[in-house]
């Protein structure tokens, strides 16, 4: 709800790189988050009970209602709001799902975010199998979480200047060549490389990560108009789909080495870069 919502109303707001530097920082908060969270509970553990957690639920959910009700208008004016029946939704859900931009760039923001999500799901393993840091894992995870931070608050300068489709192209090619870099280092290594130079490559690929995140989903979000909210749910759906589909196709091969999850980076990252190319060099719709 509050994701589908925030993407919405940056839409009725914004437009082009404009949106995307705005939703650079809305996708820096939704994916460090859930990579910080491992850290932040573990700090709470150490102060408060259980219980506490659900406490802080009750006042994080509190404190952004009231701020919300307080400080943001409604941004979709009356006369381009569509009412709400169900000819109305099943008609623009149609719409939505035949523009070949808009599921071309859905596509490969659930490629994105079901590699990252494999990640995820594996990284704990991989940190207590390859270097035995089971204790120092949230620490690892939150330093590696900083990448997607600082990549966020540079796309949200850079995309003004160079735009959103060639900030994506690059940040794909990036990521095409660090996951080739890791297979490297994993054939020479017998698939666990050395953490001096896993923590840095990883912490590369985070980079690229927060370059896309904001920008992909700008890119299939700028075509919606006023049907930005049906939109960003399909968009939130589709993608969320996908990116499962993705995580446990690549997650159950995970072995004890690196090689699955670099493997699943570069494939990702080069179907991502066929989508978003040809999206770009497709006509409208």
């Amino acid at each position: 709800g509050p994701k589908i919502a925030s993407r919405a109303l940056i839409r009725d707001q914004y437009e082009g790189n404009a949106m995307a530097r705005i939703m650079s920082f809305i996708m820096m908060i939704f994916i460090i988050v859930p990579m910080v969270a491992p850290a932040l509970g573990q700090l709470i553990l150490l102060f408060a009970g259980w219980r506490a957690i659900f406490f802080l639920f009750l006042l994080l959910a509190i404190t952004v209602a009231i701020w919300l009700g307080w400080r943001q208008p409604e941004t979709l004016p009356v006369e381009r709001r569509i009412p709400f029946s169900i000819p109305a939704i099943i008609r623009t859900t149609g719409l939505v799902l035949k523009h070949s931009k808009v599921m071309a760039y859905t596509v490969t923001a659930g490629l994105v975010f079901g590699v990252q999500v494999t990640y995820l799901s594996t990284s704990q393993a991989m940190f207590q199998d390859f270097y035995n840091a089971g204790k120092q894992f949230p620490l690892y995870f939150a330093i590696l979480a900083l990448g997607i931070g600082m990549a966020s608050i540079l796309n949200s300068q850079l995309v003004m200047r160079i735009g959103m489709h060639r900030l994506t192209v690059n940040a794909l090619v990036g990521l095409i060549f660090l996951s080739c870099l890791l297979l490297l280092v994993g054939l020479l290594t017998e698939g666990v490389p050395p953490f001096s130079i896993f923590m840095p490559v990883f912490f590369l690929i985070f980079f690229c990560m927060g370059i896309l995140f904001g920008n992909i989903n700008a890119m299939a979000m700028q075509w919606l108009g006023r049907i930005a909210g049906l939109g960003a749910s399909l968009i939130a759906s589709v993608s969320s789909l996908i990116a499962v589909a993705v995580s446990v196709s690549v997650g159950k091969f995970y072995n004890g080495t690196v090689f699955p999850l670099a493997i699943g980076y570069l494939v990702c990252a080069a179907l991502a870069l066929l989508l978003v190319i040809s999206a770009n060099k497709s006509r409208l719709g």
